[in-house]
């Protein structure tokens, strides 16, 4: 019997080499991988687009947030491309499909958020917008006008959670604490607040002359939008050195601070409720619900509760005569499954915050504002622009 063998060769085969465009696509993909991994769970970019943090932060600030301080948030909408928000640039359509949606997860932190922690979350009442105008807020043009006649005039939209508008606010109260304000100074659980200094609030300036030099007030740092005049008195925005150095001017007859009256009722205060004289320098006692706390349900609790029971936890509430039935069952109580935060401009008369809108949950928590990597001032010239003092400028 004749036995044959094959010679197998020793020569390894050459490898195909990848073509340059092959190179430059498995580089972007990396790349892109690479950076959406670090900003779902390590740290992301924000600009300030606003003045209601002012003057703690600017507009033209951009911010580092960091994820892990408060443990990263998984998606929950997680189709969506790259580095778009909620809406593409160019073509203003859509950046997420929401037809996969996962439940609320988040992985572990350094820590929890502390009373006067800047924060960037989800706005909580993001969750419907007017498409055409979406710095107009959905739930308060509703105070005033029917969803019928907003339907008329917008194209009426929803998101989910983590697809909302992204804003950034300082946290006044944590779970569990009662909050309230008097005369426009915070209290919370009985002890007075004080405002920063570097926040703002309003003041009624009065002038011995006609002849106003409002040219003058720049080198206080304030700005033509901080200034409203109505009648024969100027209503400004202005922190604490900013008040000293006005009352300086020689024509500046009287400056002093600018608060609502007590029970003057405000239809745009949370909760929108007439039985509550409340405004946006007077409101509360509010407690701010805690996972585990159980509420009674009755017409004084139910305006402050209603949509975080409802909207925020996922139950269907309905009331029957004189009680309030839980997913088809009578409840005369209710604990809630999340924490929620009470969140505030530092520009107190320039924000809104969770004075029009209420709590917000902790399912809605992006992360810790960390430090001020870049500052640019587009109304200064070219080569004043950078704000210098202002880079790697640390947030308290």
């Amino acid at each position: 019997m004749n036995l044959r063998f094959r010679k197998h060769s020793n020569t390894p085969k050459t490898k195909k080499k990848k073509s340059k465009a092959r190179e430059w696509t498995d580089a972007i993909l990396f790349a892109v991988v690479a950076a959406t991994l670090i900003r779902i769970f390590f740290i992301e970019a924000y600009t300030i687009p606003s003045g209601s943090m002012e003057r703690s932060l600017l507009v033209g600030d951009f911010l580092f947030v960091s994820k892990v301080n408060y443990g990263a948030r998984l998606p929950m909408t997680p189709v969506a491309f790259p580095f778009a928000h909620h809406t593409m640039p160019v073509t203003g359509t859509k950046a997420y499909w929401d037809g996969v949606q996962w439940k609320y997860r988040r992985l572990p932190g350094f820590g929890r958020i502390k009373n006067n922690d800047v924060v960037v979350f989800n706005l909580p009442e993001g969750d419907t917008v007017l498409k055409e105008a979406e710095e107009l807020n959905y739930y308060q043009q509703l105070l005033f006008r029917s969803r019928e006649e907003l339907r008329r005039e917008y194209t009426i939209i929803t998101r989910p959670v983590d697809k909302r508008e992204n804003i950034i606010k300082r946290c006044i109260a944590i779970p569990g604490d009662t909050v309230s304000m008097r005369l426009g100074t915070v209290f919370v659980n009985g002890k007075s607040v004080p405002l920063a200094g570097t926040g703002k609030e309003q003041y009624a300036v009065r002038f011995n002359t006609a002849e106003i030099n409002f040219g003058s007030f720049k080198k206080f740092g304030i700005k033509s939008d901080d200034i409203e005049g109505r009648d024969s008195t100027y209503y400004i925005k202005m922190g604490d050195d900013q008040v000293a150095g006005m009352r300086r001017l020689p024509f500046v007859k009287s400056v002093r601070r600018y608060i609502e009256a007590p029970g003057k009722f405000d239809l745009t205060i949370f909760p929108h409720d007439m039985h509550r004289s409340w405004n946006v320098d007077n409101f509360g006692p509010v407690v701010v619900p805690r996972r585990g706390w159980t509420v009674k349900l009755d017409s004084t609790t139910m305006p402050l509760y209603k949509r975080a029971i409802e909207i925020y936890e996922g139950n269907e509430l309905k009331q029957q005569g004189g009680s309030w039935h839980i997913n088809g069952k009578m409840a005369t109580t209710y604990t809630f499954k999340m924490d929620y935060y009470w969140m505030m401009g530092d520009n107190r008369h320039a924000s809104l915050d969770s004075r029009f809108w209420g709590f917000v949950p902790e399912d809605h928590i992006v992360g810790k504002a960390l430090f001020i990597w870049l500052s640019v001032d587009k109304n200064e010239s070219f080569f004043n622009k950078i704000r210098w003092r202002r880079l790697f400028h640390g947030i308290n």
